[in-house]
């Protein structure tokens, strides 16, 4: 493994580990509540989009990473739109 690939392997792991507290506590407590819609829909948006663009480019860091993160990020986002409320409504 080169030195490119194995900072590739390191930032994608330390990324998609950052994300996996905040996906974990969501799962486990089902609280939406401080998740925005939109913010979210735009972020999952862009991970589907880098995982394509590893794809087009070969690069196992970023497919592997990408990979993990959207199905995190798909899970949230379906999350909010079961249980989140819209605000002042209950």
């Amino acid at each position: 493994m080169s030195a490119t690939e194995l900072i590739g392997f390191m930032a994608a792991l330390l990324t998609t580990l950052s994300f996996a507290p905040q996906a974990w506590l969501t799962f486990r407590s089902r609280d939406v509540s401080g998740i925005s819609l939109g913010m979210y829909s735009v972020f999952t948006v862009g991970v589907a989009l880098w995982l394509t663009y590893g794809l087009l480019l070969g690069a196992w860091p970023l497919v592997i990473a990408n990979a993990v993160t959207l199905l995190l990020a798909l899970a949230i986002l379906t999350m909010k739109l079961l249980y989140g409320r819209s605000p002042g409504g209950r």
